[in-house]
C-alpha cells in the first residue's frame, strides 16, 4: 500500500509537470472536515418493520482530516475519515453503524490560483465497516466480562481493528470543492475554509454484505461538507521556505497489556501476545523552521481468545504537532515536536460462527465489546532526509525516523481495569511520504 501510494503520487506530478510551462505555481494544505450524508438501510429496516420497531434514521455524519497538494492546476489529495450513524434503542439493547474511509484524490482545478479555489476531484479508495447490536451500559467488571461476554453482536468488514492493513473493498466518490484563504496576521500560511459537495459510490453490489444483509448504503450517498485548515499559497512567499507534506508512519510500542492479560488467562483464554504496532498517518507543515501538522494511527493487537473466538486490542489515536527544525544540511534535517491528541482503547471478543439474520437479530447474545477513551501527551524526536524526485525539484520523497515517548491520562480502564500502563511508553516510528 505505501508503495502504491507514492507511485500513484510520483505519476501524477510527473505528469502535471510535463503540462507545465514556464512559472510554476504550488500551493499545500492540511484540513480538518465535518459533514452529513444519507444511507437507507431498507433490509435492515425490513426486519425492524417486522418486529415492531421504527426504521432507523437515514443520516449519518461524517468527519476526517486531509491533505492537498497543487501543482499548477492539478491536484493531489489525501483523506481519512469516520462515518458514524446515530443511534437506535431496540430494548435493552442500542444499534449503531460506523465506517471509515481511506482515499486518494485526484482532481483539476477550475479557477486560477489565487484566494478562491473551485476543484473537481475523483476520490478511490478503501473502507471498513463496523455494525454493532450491544446493551446500553458496558460492563463495569471485567472478570464478569470474560465469564459471561456474549452480550450483542458486532459485525465487520475488512476489520481495521485488527489492524490498518486490514483495509479492503473498493469505495469511489465525485465531487466539487470551493475555498477560501483569509490571512493569518503576521503569518505567511493562510486560513482556508472548504466545502465540498458530492456523491460516495460503493461500485460493486453486495460489497458489504454482512450476515446476510446488504449494508452497501453505508458507504455511499450524497454528501456535503465543511472544514479548515492551514494552506501555503505561492502569492505569500518571495522564496517559498515553507511546505507541507504527507508520509505514511509505520511505528512500533513498547509496551504490553500485561495486567489485561492476567485477567485473559485467569478465565481460560488465550492471552495477546506480542507488542503493539501502528501504521498511519503525518501530516506536517514547515515554515521557516516551524514544524506544526497532525497525526492520525491505529494501534492494534490480535489473536484468537479460544477454539470459537478472536480477539483485538486496538486504540486509534489522533495528534495536533508543533515543534521545532533546529538542524537542517543539505537534504538532511532534525527536529522534535510535542503533540496533544486524544485516543480511545477497544477490546473485542468476538464469535466467529453466527447466525445469519434475522435469526442474528433474535438471538443477538454472542460478542461483547468493552472502550474508553482519553487524552495523550507526546515528544519525540525527528529525523528526516528529501530525495528530490524530478530535475526541477517539484517534491521529495521523504524519509523520516521518530522516537519519542506516549504518556496517557487521566486514566484508561476497561471494566475496572487500569491500561495506563499499555496506553503508555516509547515508541518509534518510520516513515516515506510525498512533500512539494
Amino acid at each position: 500500500m505505501v508503495l502504491r501510494l507514492v507511485l500513484l503520487f510520483s505519476l501524477y506530478l510527473s505528469a502535471a509537470s510535463l503540462q507545465a510551462q514556464g512559472f510554476l505555481a504550488n500551493r499545500s494544505s492540511l484540513y480538518a472536515f465535518t459533514g452529513t450524508s444519507g444511507a437507507n438501510l431498507s433490509q435492515f429496516n425490513t426486519l425492524l418493520a417486522e418486529r415492531g420497531q421504527l426504521p432507523l434514521n437515514n443520516r449519518y455524519n461524517s468527519f476526517g482530516l486531509g491533505y492537498q497538494a497543487r501543482l499548477n492546476d492539478f491536484i493531489f489529495g489525501v483523506e481519512v475519515s469516520q462515518h458514524q450513524s446515530r443511534t437506535a434503542d431496540l430494548g435493552t439493547h442500542r444499534f449503531q453503524y460506523r465506517t471509515s474511509r481511506a482515499l486518494v484524490n485526484l482532481g483539476y482545478s477550475l479557477t486560477e490560483e489565487g484566494k478562491f479555489q473551485l476543484i473537481h476531484y475523483l476520490s478511490m479508495g478503501v473502507g471498513y465497516m463496523n455494525v454493532q447490536l450491544l446493551p446500553q451500559e458496558q460492563p463495569k467488571d471485567l472478570e464478569t466480562f470474560l465469564k459471561d461476554p456474549g452480550q450483542g453482536f458486532v459485525l465487520r468488514e475488512n476489520d481495521i481493528q485488527r489492524g490498518t492493513l486490514k483495509y479492503g473493498n473498493f469505495l469511489t466518490e465525485i465531487g466539487f470543492q470551493i475555498s477560501y484563504d483569509f490571512p493569518i496576521p503576521n503569518r505567511k500560511e493562510a486560513l482556508e475554509v472548504i466545502a465540498k459537495a458530492g456523491y460516495s459510490f460503493s461500485p460493486f453490489e453486495d460489497s458489504w454484505n454482512l450476515n446476510g444483509i446488504s449494508f452497501d448504503n453505508a458507504q455511499a450517498g450524497a454528501f456535503f461538507r465543511v472544514g479548515t485548515g492551514i494552506s501555503l499559497p505561492d502569492r505569500n512567499f518571495f522564496y517559498k521556505d515553507a511546505t507541507i507534506g504527507i508520509s505514511l508512519i509505520r511505528g512500533i510500542h513498547f509496551s504490553k497489556p500485561d495486567k489485561f492479560n492476567t485477567f485473559l488467562k485467569e478465565q481460560g483464554y488465550e492471552t495477546l501476545e506480542g507488542r503493539p504496532a501502528q501504521l498511519g498517518l503525518r501530516i506536517l507543515g514547515e515554515t521557516d523552521g516551524f514544524l506544526y501538522g497532525m497525526d492520525v494511527f491505529n494501534v492494534a493487537l490480535k489473536g484468537r481468545a479460544s477454539t470459537t473466538q478472536t480477539h483485538s486490542l486496538n486504540s486509534l489515536r489522533i495528534y495536533a504537532n508543533v515543534g521545532k527544525k533546529f538542524f537542517q544540511y543539505k537534504n538532511w534535517g532534525v527536529g522534535v515536536l510535542g503533540g496533544l491528541g486524544y485516543g480511545n482503547l477497544r477490546y473485542s471478543l468476538l464469535k466467529e460462527q453466527k447466525p445469519d439474520f434475522p435469526a442474528l437479530l433474535d438471538q443477538r447474545n454472542f460478542d461483547g465489546y468493552l472502550r474508553r477513551s482519553g487524552i495523550f501527551l507526546k515528544p519525540e524526536v525527528l529525523i528526516e532526509y528529501g530525495l528530490p524526485m524530478t530535475k526541477r525539484k517539484l517534491f521529495d520523497l521523504v524519509f523520516t525516523t521518530t522516537a519519542g515517548y506516549e504518556q496517557a491520562f487521566p486514566g484508561y480502564k476497561l471494566g475496572g481495569v487500569s491500561m495506563n500502563s499499555y496506553q503508555s511508553g516509547p515508541f518509534v516510528t518510520f516513515g516515506v511520504g510525498i512533500r512539494p
